[in-house]
């Protein structure tokens, strides 16, 4: 029975999964680990620490580790070592120093590793990953996909050049921050063998991060040699809130759109497009799946629907990605070898 909960970090990611582990977890003991000491105790926890040994002293059974990305494996890994399970939001790390030796220990130890990318948690992404594995367009061609949305109205109560996004000591930069268009690309395509990527600050914006991520990445060819490619535009700066992936076919076009919750086919013998699916987003639903499928994972000794390998994977990509910005020349994607084991 999971009764002792650490969450690390108090943003607004941070109070999202304290409010709903309190939800699934009612009768639990729930802290906070945040670096600077308060004496409030914040809605839904049961107070506060300000360093690790405090958090280790608690004995936490499970953490959810939702602090700037540059800090997650300093605090994980203490926790790894002294067998807490691991909830790490996206993306794993700013880089892919350490990711390795923290999946290992996880391994050794039996630690359910999880990381957070809740967008697999969509149903109607769900459903666009399911109706292509039918091959109802056909064979695959090309794969273009784009998500962005203007920076200063993420979390318009707050000033967002003091935010994680903005600044590169937090491991800001739409690369990093949407890069769940990574992970579910690779979650339904396969791995990427090379990306091409171009990095820019486009705007006025106040930081010092890029703003826009323009990217061509190469899938593993198939069976039969046939590689698939996919555009990938990240971006801080339109104003209209836009998430979609299209799939373009030997028979026609599919279509997600991850605001409306909607699934588009555009078949070649009916020249229009259709809706096949459709369901809204619901606030919560994806972070409280996430947090569900955490928990039972544990409790069931089990793997996570996203791991800690498949975060390694995406910072893998996110690596060439820079290495290719810098370069102006095509990158090939480095995976690292990990054992099999509860995080992969």
């Amino acid at each position: 029975m999971i009764n002792r909960i650490l969450i690390v970090g108090l943003g607004s990611i941070g109070l999202r999964h304290l409010r709903l582990a309190r939800q699934l977890l009612p009768q639990a003991e729930i802290k906070i680990l945040r670096h600077q000491e308060t004496r409030v105790v914040p809605e839904f926890s049961n107070g506060c620490v300000s360093t690790i040994v405090e958090a280790l002293e608690f004995s936490p059974q499970v953490a959810v580790i939702a602090n700037p990305a540059t800090f997650h494996l300093e605090v994980a890994s203490p926790l790894a070592e002294a067998g807490v399970h691991l909830l790490i939001e996206k993306p794993l790390s700013d880089s892919l120093e350490g990711i390795s030796e923290l999946i290992q220990t996880c391994i050794a130890g039996k630690i359910v590793l999880a990381t957070g990318y809740n967008l697999r948690f969509l149903p109607s992404l769900q459903y666009f990953r399911e109706i292509l594995g039918k091959g109802i367009i056909g064979e695959i061609l090309s794969v273009r996909c784009e998500v962005g949305q203007y920076l200063p109205t993420w979390r318009p109560s707050s000033d967002y050049r003091q935010g994680v996004s903005a600044k590169k000591t937090l491991g800001g930069g739409a690369l990093l921050e949407l890069s769940h268009e990574l992970d579910y690309l690779r979650w339904i395509f396969g791995e990427v063998e090379w990306v091409r990527a171009t990095l820019s600050k486009q705007s006025a914006l106040e930081i010092d991060v890029e703003d826009s991520a323009f990217l061509t990445i190469g899938f593993v060819p198939n069976a039969d040699g046939i590689q698939i490619l996919s555009t990938i535009n990240l971006d801080f700066v339109r104003h209209d809130h836009t998430r979609i992936c299209t799939v373009i076919g030997e028979n026609g076009s599919l279509t997600w759109d991850g605001v409306t919750g909607q699934v588009m086919i555009y078949k070649k013998d009916t020249a229009h497009w259709e809706v096949i699916y459709s369901h809204q987003p619901v606030r919560d639903e994806t972070y409280l799946a996430e947090l569900q499928d955490f928990l039972n994972s544990v409790q069931r000794s089990q793997s996570p629907c996203v791991t800690g390998e498949d975060g390694m994977r995406v910072v893998e990509i996110i690596e060439a990605a820079r290495l290719s910005a810098d370069t102006g020349i095509q990158v090939g994607v480095v995976r690292s070898p990990t054992t099999i084991g509860l995080t992969s």
